[in-house]
């Protein structure tokens, strides 16, 4: 069934969940590329792809969004007590893999490098712009929030599958 239910996530939403969350784990292992000053293996065999995985998942949470908004009266609902809580949660991490690849296109035109994607250029280089890479600063500091983002995430996850024993986790496997 692609469509959401109230008792399960549906094929596109389990799809685009765990396509964005392997994406998200790829780009986010540039952080030991940065610990390691460059001389690390991720630094030699992933970063190189770390535009277009940005790219790819720009893409992706976009369509992840227009698609989480059509089935927002289909979808599974939280506990009334927590829901608050959970649909903060869930727009922070929104928002957040929003504004990285956005913030990522904004440190390439800032520096005036371009942006070019699987090898297809879709902004070409140019001068620097200063507003640009002003908002590129983000990039990181937003990096280290979608972290903490994460593995809030997944810990409330394993929480209700081995504490709580409820089926949230379930209903997206």
């Amino acid at each position: 069934m692609i469509h959401d239910s109230r008792e399960r996530y549906g094929a596109l939403t389990k799809l685009l969940h765990w396509s964005i969350a392997l994406l998200v784990f790829w780009q986010l292992l540039k952080f030991g590329d940065r610990i390691a000053d460059g001389e690390h293996w991720v630094g030699q065999t992933l970063v190189p792809w770390h535009i277009s995985i940005g790219s790819l998942m720009l893409l992706l949470i976009l369509l992840r969004l227009a698609w989480a908004a059509g089935q927002r009266h289909h979808r599974p609902q939280p506990d009334p007590a927590q829901a608050m809580l959970v649909k903060a949660g869930h727009g922070a991490l929104y928002l957040g893999l929003l504004l990285m690849p956005v913030t990522g296109v904004m440190v390439m035109l800032g520096g005036g490098y371009g942006v070019k994607p699987f090898g297809i250029e879709i902004f070409a280089k140019s001068e620097e712009i200063a507003w640009a890479k002003a908002l590129g600063q983000l990039h990181s500091p937003i990096a280290w929030i979608l972290t903490v983002l994460i593995v809030g995430h997944v810990g409330m996850a394993l929480i209700h599958h081995f504490v709580k024993r409820d089926d949230t986790l379930k209903r997206m496997l």
